[in-house]
């Protein structure tokens, strides 16, 4: 529980959703740090690894590995410059939905995560493609921004595993935070 609450408040400390900001993407490295830019970003993406710790089985590998591929893919249609309606909503409701499903803990299909990650998946890759400037290799930036996220799903998946030894609360708990800041973040 100390290191779940450590952990809550290292991400309550984090910089304010400034993801979306259009902070200049050269390649490798800012495609990388793009996920810890922004609160909406960072919280999703633990919450993606804690919710496949707390599903468990093969969602412990299917539910990141669902996210990461639609993201890149989502990614690839920024990119090409194809928009999506109300991704900033839809990256924020990513953050109370995920936070919700922590939160409520229902045993669901293998399929209904998947689906449901991936449906956001888009989203935060969307954003991720969209706002690499012209000249910035594609592919790097998508490399690090796809390494970095799953990064944070390890973290999480970490978390959630190491939180389910100690209490079965602990991720309900963690996905009340989650689930109020995507609140916030709607809020705006």
């Amino acid at each position: 529980m100390k290191k779940l609450t450590l952990a809550a408040l290292l991400t309550a400390a984090a910089t304010p959703a400034l993801a979306h900001t259009g902070h200049g993407a050269e390649g490798l490295a800012s495609g990388f740090a793009h996920p810890f830019m922004g609160l909406d970003h960072l919280l999703a993406m633990l919450a993606v690894g804690l919710w496949a710790a707390q599903t468990g089985g093969r969602a412990l590998w299917a539910v990141p590995a669902a996210f990461v591929g639609v993201m890149a893919l989502g990614g690839l249609l920024g990119v090409m410059g194809v928009g999506l309606p109300l991704v900033e909503l839809g990256i924020a409701g990513s953050v109370l939905v995920l936070g919700l499903l922590l939160a409520v803990a229902p045993r669901l299909p293998l399929w209904a995560p998947i689906a449901i990650v991936g449906l956001f998946a888009v989203f935060h890759g969307q954003a991720h493609g969209t706002e690499m400037p012209e000249g910035a290799s594609g592919l790097l930036y998508g490399a690090g921004f796809v390494a970095a996220t799953a990064i944070l799903h390890a973290i999480g998946l970490g978390l959630g595993l190491a939180g389910s030894r100690l209490s079965a609360i602990s991720a309900r708990l963690a996905g009340g935070a989650v689930a109020a800041a995507g609140l916030v973040l709607i809020a705006g």
